[in-house]
């Protein structure tokens, strides 16, 4: 693997400039002109928004010899030094490829404008296949769940082993995992959360991410790692496995958790699986493999960072790998912390008037 980074390092500075100036490729990176994108998206017209998120709006675009692209039209750009952090960026990620990982085309900077330039995936998000899809399109299937759930782990575990320097997602959600016109996942918007904070002068990060997705120890202290993208793989297993949102509020009529993961974790330790699964798949599932994709879902999201497992080790127990032994060790700890729970109830034997909410201070405890 030290040969894959070698090689990134290497092509991360080979570029060649072209009389016009209107373009430059690091490696077969192009540089856009503003006209160019402008015209492709028919003056970022509302009616090609593709979506919308923390780095800015996306437009579906077409260029003069018909390619479909998808143009990101960033924010946050103001700051003296922007263009040349965004250039130097721009290569960083111009050199992660892999077949789970979205391609970057180009790029456009101007005074004022930051612009990144992918081709279109034709089945938009996984997000949008799971719950936004329209009457008489086709839902994902089980198989189809699964390639999400290995391709999305291969992608992470590129960025976080095989890149140098290592890229940090940040933000991986459901949303921001594409797919082709195969249904092959990749991950989009890898590194753009660093891409945005390099021009900062500030020492204090600004936390980028999804309300529900992020890992406690970056939302506590701005500080992010390999294991926070673990965190959001774990949420983004859950959304796949269920079809639901990591936030979502309706279920408070129901007096359950607002948080998809509390929701699962309850309904896991109940052993209740056919509330777990979405129901667009019609009972269409392996048993087996949605309690194996539930176990590593889990195990991601645990509330230390040091007993997330790596994506590395994500894809091995996805391959059936190692994943008996660390299940057995999660049930083991989570035993205990509801031994402690219980033993704390007694001691101070709440009563039904208590002010305090018994679930809040079980969620508060260790994980």
């Amino acid at each position: 693997m030290e040969g894959e980074k070698v090689i990134c390092v290497k092509f991360l500075w080979m570029y060649q400039v072209v009389e016009d100036d209107r373009r430059i490729a690091f490696g077969q990176l192009k540089r856009f002109a503003w006209r160019e994108l402008q015209l492709a998206t028919d003056n970022f017209s509302e009616k090609n928004v593709l979506g919308q998120g923390g780095f800015g709006k996306v437009y579906k675009g077409a260029l003069p010899d018909g390619t479909k692209i998808a143009v990101k039209r960033l924010t946050d750009y103001e700051s003296p030094g922007g263009e040349a952090a965004f250039l130097r960026e721009v290569e960083l990620i111009s050199v992660a490829v892999h077949r789970n990982l979205l391609r970057l085309i180009g790029f456009c900077t101007t005074q004022t404008e930051r612009l990144l330039v992918y081709p279109f995936m034709q089945n938009l998000s996984v997000a949008y296949r799971l719950r936004e899809f329209k009457p008489g399109e086709p839902i994902l299937d089980w198989n189809a769940r699964k390639r999400v759930a290995i391709g999305t782990a291969r992608g992470l575990e590129y960025l976080h082993e095989h890149c140098n320097p290592k890229i940090i997602h940040r933000d991986v959600k459901a949303a921001n995992v594409l797919l082709d016109e195969g249904f092959e996942p990749v991950v989009g918007d890898f590194g753009l959360a660093k891409l945005v904070d390099v021009q900062k002068t500030s020492v204090t990060t600004q936390v980028r991410g999804t309300m529900g997705h992020i890992a406690p120890e970056y939302l506590s202290t701005g500080k992010s790692s390999e294991r926070t993208d673990v965190f959001g793989y774990g949420i983004m297993l859950l959304e796949v496995v269920t079809g639901q949102r990591a936030i979502d509020f309706s279920r408070l009529e129901e007096e359950d958790d607002v948080l998809l993961l509390d929701h699962v974790k309850k309904l896991q330790r109940e052993g209740n699986l056919d509330a777990i699964v979405d129901r667009n798949l019609n009972n269409s599932f392996d048993r087996q493999e949605v309690e194996m994709m539930m176990q590593i879902a889990l195990l991601c999201t645990q509330g230390s960072p040091e007993d997330r497992p790596s994506m590395s080790e994500v894809v091995r127990m996805l391959e059936g790998e190692g994943l008996a032994e660390r299940w057995e060790e999660w049930q083991q700890v989570e035993v205990t912390r509801r031994e402690d729970y219980e033993r704390m109830q007694q001691r101070f034997d709440w009563g039904e008037d208590s002010i305090y909410n018994q679930d809040a201070i079980e969620l508060s405890a260790g994980r």
